[in-house]
């Protein structure tokens, strides 16, 4: 599958090398436990684009091959619950629609034909239904305005609903025309689930598609007879993800339970009766955000991080017990699909120093067996190591980070150290192999650095109280999580003090420019993404909510809390070189927020590149784009830290 020429044949991969890397998503395993679909994603260098692939796995003979080849992506395969055929999205013929493909090959089929692009979707469990979440094609009263006013948006009023379709799934297949199941603009869908008896259809939906919308999220029933409508979950905070008891009785979902916090507490799983009543919250013994995935005869399955881990749970919704299915104790498990009789499961599986494969595992004796071997691109190279290191904040808050040293690794000896830091700030750092995208973390730890990628106070995988020490402590409470790790570094001997950077992306990038502002530790710092003034972003941002939740407040009730928290109220202090990258058009962070603290490092002569990716949002999402970034990094930091003439590329 993965053929490497002797040209390529080197101790660290280069930003083409890894940005060319294949890696595995997706994977569902079909209901009678013999085909396993999974997705590869690689780089198309000539038209700039990352594509999607469906492979199978067949576990009768061991062989895997590669289902789809259209130039355009096929991803989120789907099983028909016979095991017969595999429904799957693609745009290859404009917009997005739903083909039919035989898992033994061939054509596809589309399946759907309509002027609208088809979102999330699910078959029927009688397999004659497929059901799908879209906006629909474009209204009669939007076309005649614009045809009359040419294009406008009215901010936030301007929504395209999200609705139910359905598709009958004919034999043999044909394209076919949807007919919608909901409609209006009283709310919009988000996910969907077919009753086990295919009459009636859970989903979540919000009062418009709008991201900042979603914590009016609910629960509602729908009868395909007569498209009679019941909400049966309404409750403050977001509620969605529902998923089915097997007997039809109940319906769980994912759920905030009421608590106008949900952006760092954590998300539990609820249980209401299909036909209306009392919610009841059953995942309060787990202590991290539950993540669910199916209901089986013998209780509800879901995933969860556990610090630097995440497993496979079962969860009995009658005493709200569970237990972990996955093993070992050090793996990350997740993306799990079942059997129809949940005696097998498929997922993706890593390992410390390992890159993440397609896996599958009886459930009764786990034990998670490769069907891929994507870790194969990796043999050519002498990778630098990751551990799990643990220190003491400022405030006595215990902090893990990975830690990254170069293959050759000698305490002995003194190394620049480079602070990568995860955004989220829920998000976290994982001890598995991946392959570089922005930061060339290989590249850096062979050219002589040890690498820290700290999970800061607010990541997942430490428990709601973890994640909730930063709340009217942004910034602030990061950076001593940050400089508590280097100081814990340079204690051990081994690290020079006087060559340490900092770089990281979105929320790792606000923290990159509190510290570029509010500290002189760092030779250099990267700012990607990053807000550089909660107020700027307040007024910018798509997603408001967050900072009135992290802050507790808005500018004009406590501009205090705004002040104290944003990068640019230190910028009199700056002295260290930043550069900024930032997207376009990003709406997440807009880009006033780098162009903010640009003028302000300018103003104070402290060195500083603004690097804008052109046409992009909060991710750089392109190979070349990414290899640019990567490279804009590399140079900044050989730079700073490594006092090297650096290519034009940023100059």
């Amino acid at each position: 599958m993965f053929l490497l020429s002797a040209a390529l044949w080197a101790q660290t991969p280069t930003a083409d090398q890894s940005l060319s890397m294949k890696t595995g998503g997706s994977p569902r395993i079909s209901p009678d436990g013999r085909l396993i679909a999974y997705t590869v994603t690689e780089a198309d260098w000539e038209e700039n684009a990352f594509r999607t692939q469906i492979w199978i796995y067949d576990s009768t003979t061991g062989e895997r091959y590669q289902l789809t080849h259209a130039k355009k992506s096929s991803s989120s395969p789907q099983w028909s619950p016979d095991s017969k055929k595999l429904a799957f999205s693609s745009s290859r013929d404009g917009k997005t629609q739903i083909y039919l493909i035989s898992p033994t090959g061939g054509e596809a089929t589309p399946l759907t034909d309509f002027d609208g692009n088809a979102g999330a979707f699910q078959w029927s469990p009688d397999g004659k239904k497929i059901a799908f979440v879209s906006s629909g094609p474009p209204s009669k009263a939007r076309k005649e305005r614009e045809e009359k006013f040419g294009a406008f948006e009215v901010f936030r009023g301007d929504h395209n609903m999200n609705h139910i379709w359905t598709v009958e799934v004919a034999t043999p297949p044909a394209k076919a025309k949807p007919t919608p199941l909901t409609g209006g603009a009283e709310f919009s869908v988000g996910e969907l689930a077919w009753s086990p008896d295919s009459q009636r259809i859970a989903f979540s939906a919000a009062r418009d598609p709008d991201i900042a919308s979603s914590g009016t999220s609910d629960i509602y029933i729908v009868r395909l007879s007569d498209k009679g409508l019941r909400k049966v979950v309404s409750v403050d905070g977001p509620d969605t993800s529902p998923v089915w008891s097997p007997d039809g009785a109940q319906i769980a979902f994912q759920t905030a339970n009421g608590d106008p916090y949900y952006f760092f507490t954590n998300r539990r799983i609820g249980i209401a009766p299909a036909d209306g009543g009392p919610v009841r919250v059953v995942s309060g013994k787990f202590d991290e955000n539950a993540s669910l995935i199916d209901w089986g005869p013998e209780g509800i399955y879901f995933s969860g991080f556990q610090k630097t881990t995440q497993h496979l749970f079962r969860l009995n919704p009658a005493t709200g017990d569970f237990q972990k299915l996955s093993a070992p104790a050090e793996g990350l498990f997740g993306s799990a699909s079942f059997t129809r009789d949940f005696a097998k499961a498929a997922f993706t599986c890593s390992f410390p120093n390992r890159m993440a494969e397609i896996c599958t595992s009886t459930l009764a004796g786990f034990a998670a067996r490769p069907i891929t071997s994507f870790a194969e691109q990796l043999k050519p190279f002498q990778l630098a190591t990751r551990d799990v290191v643990e220190w003491k904040s400022k405030d006595g808050a215990l902090i893990e980070g990975i830690l990254i040293k170069p293959h050759d690794f000698d305490p002995s000896k003194k190394y620049p150290l480079l602070v990568i830091i995860h955004g989220g700030p829920a998000g976290i750092d994982l001890p598995a192999v991946n392959p570089d995208r922005t930061y060339p973390i290989e590249r850096f730890a062979a050219k002589g650095a040890v690498i820290l990628r700290p999970n800061y106070r607010g990541s997942a995988g430490y428990g709601e109280k973890f994640r909730s020490l930063n709340v009217r402590n942004l910034g602030l409470g990061d950076h001593d999580d940050v400089v508590s790790g280097v100081d814990f570094l340079i204690a051990k001997g081994y690290i020079d003090p006087e060559r340490v950077g900092a770089m990281g992306w979105s929320q790792g990038g606000y923290i990159s420019a509190f510290l570029t502002t509010f500290s002189t530790r760092f030779k250099a710092i990267s700012v990607g993404a990053g807000i550089s003034d909660w107020r700027t972003y307040y007024v910018n941002t798509d997603i408001d909510p967050f900072t009135r939740q992290y802050l507790k407040a808005t500018p004009w009730e406590d501009p205090e809390i705004y002040r104290k928290t944003s990068p640019m109220s230190y910028i009199n202090n700056a002295k260290t070189p930043t550069l900024i990258q930032h997207g376009e058009f990003d709406k997440r962070v807009p880009i006033p927020n780098a162009y903010e603290l640009y003028r302000g490092l300018q103003d104070r002569n402290v060195p500083v590149k603004l690097i804008v990716y052109k046409g992009f949002g909060h991710g750089v999402d392109k190979p070349k784009e990414q290899k640019a970034a990567m490279e804009h990094n590399y140079d900044w930091f050989s730079r700073w830290i490594w006092g090297e003439k650096v290519n034009t590329l940023t100059h």
